[in-house]
């Protein structure tokens, strides 16, 4: 099946080289563009792309304005933003706001299309070392963050076992990486997950992990 990607970000030069670079991998194709958030919240809403490349910072609608109107329209949207540097201060309120992940925009050819078919498939957190590094640094800069009563009654209905996966998750951790840490099957792993995001009330990994720095259950270090 052929990954339809949208792509927004206010500079031409960007949308035209992520746009060659994607149409030609084999089974993704670039189906639209926008220049600005407002734009792309339109274009998500007329094309339904399975995975939008989120720009940060742009005019009349900022990228993390953007992402929370898609995904509250679409809780299935995957929106994969993009950052010119690796320590931008808006990733991590745009993972908050429902990003599923996030590119560096000097990434690869490769690492463009394996992060479009990673959010696509939304099996793992996009470049889990990067990601981990990002999240420690925003859950240290953010203001002190405190888990609403509704999110600590949730969290409190968790299993030891399920603690101990969303820590793993938190962390970086695929699936499969996850089932050989704990020596389980990587199908019981996925069936841990599952759970955990319908008792936390998570779209995704990536919010699952973000819940976990809130929660105090990974500490920067």
């Amino acid at each position: 099946m052929t990954i339809r990607v949208l792509i927004a970000d206010d500079q031409m030069m960007v949308r035209e080289g992520f746009s060659v670079l994607l149409n030609a991998m084999p089974g993704i194709e670039v189906v639209g563009e926008a220049v600005n958030g407002r734009e792309a919240v339109d274009r998500v809403r007329e094309l339904s792309p399975d995975v939008v490349l989120m720009d940060i910072r742009m005019p009349e609608l900022n990228g993390i304005e953007a992402t929370r109107e898609i995904v509250a329209a679409d809780e299935t949207a995957k929106v994969l933003v993009l950052t010119t540097f690796d320590l931008d201060e808006y990733v991590y309120q745009a993972l908050r706001a429902g990003a599923s992940g996030f590119l560096l925009k000097d990434a690869s050819a490769r690492q463009l299309a394996d992060g479009v078919r990673v959010v696509a498939a939304g099996e793992a957190l996009l470049a889990p070392s990067v990601t981990r590094r990002l999240i420690t640094e925003f859950s240290r800069l953010a203001d002190t963050p405190r888990l609403m009563p509704a999110a600590q009654a949730a969290y409190g209905e968790l299993t030891e076992r399920e603690t101990e996966v969303l820590i793993l998750i938190a962390q970086g951790l695929s699936n499969a990486e996850i089932a050989g840490r704990l020596v389980v099957a990587e199908s019981t792993i996925k069936t841990h997950v599952s759970r955990i995001l319908v008792k936390l009330g998570l779209r995704d990994r990536t919010q699952a992990a973000v819940f976990a720095y809130e929660a105090r259950l990974v500490t920067p270090s």
